[in-house]
């Protein structure tokens, strides 16, 4: 008899410590999906930076000859040929600070053309993600 009554509560002490053990796993797992969606957007806001800058390229490539009207300092007002671009680029990546900046390139006829996106994911974010190409086009000096 006195086997019986130490044995009391053993099964509910063992369903509770099942239970402790079962909602920290699944804290963890929505821990781990919290951080994959944050990955997840960081990398779509990263793939529409470098698509909008092979756009500003293609757009570049067929217009060689006005190449000065598509240089952009960080924060200032695009000109008439990258108006349409820009306003479509902080559409797709909201907040962003764009710049554009050309230089010749070291050898042979061509620019170094070079396109600088940053965002923030946060309000809160103190340093923010950036996304730089550089493209050289030919036959542009």
């Amino acid at each position: 008899m006195t086997a019986r009554r130490t044995q009391r509560g053993v099964a509910l002490l063992e369903a509770m410590i099942a239970c402790v053990i079962l909602a920290i796993g699944l804290l963890g797992t929505i821990g781990l999906q919290a951080r994959a969606y944050s990955a997840m957007n960081d990398a779509g806001t990263r793939a529409e930076a470098v698509i909008a800058s092979d756009k500003l390229f293609g757009m570049m490539n067929t217009d060689i000859g006005h190449l000065g009207s598509y240089a952009l300092a960080a924060g200032a007002q695009p000109g008439a040929a990258l108006a349409p671009w820009y306003a479509d680029t902080i559409k797709a990546i909201p907040g962003a600070t764009i710049s554009v900046v050309m230089a010749a390139a070291p050898t042979g006829n061509s620019t170094a053309v070079t396109v600088k996106i940053v965002w923030k994911r946060k309000p809160t974010d103190v340093n923010g993600n950036q996304n730089v190409v550089t493209s050289y086009l030919a036959g542009s000096t």
